[in-house]
């Protein structure tokens, strides 16, 4: 009887809530998003350099969104599901 009542309360509690859970999809979109701008530029022939890896949205952007996209992840990790609530 006592360990059926553990297996119970220990199924009806997560650790993160829903608003956790959203914003750690937030900041995952923005990291892909981020790894997605950083890549291409290259050049198919080796012998020819190609300007464009040195770009404003390769050098600039891309980088800022994927430590955007972490600042992120870290807030929705700190962040508190059950501060609103009283129990």
């Amino acid at each position: 009887m006592g360990e059926q009542k553990r297996k119970e309360e220990s199924k009806s509690e997560f650790i993160f809530g829903k608003k956790n859970y959203k914003f750690l999809f937030i900041g995952l979109a923005f990291i892909v998003v981020g790894f997605i701008l950083m890549s291409g530029g290259g050049s198919d022939d080796p012998n020819v350099f190609d300007e464009s890896i040195y770009n404003w949205r390769r050098i600039r952007l891309a980088p800022t969104l994927v430590l955007i996209g972490f600042g992120i992840q870290v807030y929705a990790i700190l962040l508190n599901p059950n501060k609103g609530s009283k129990k």
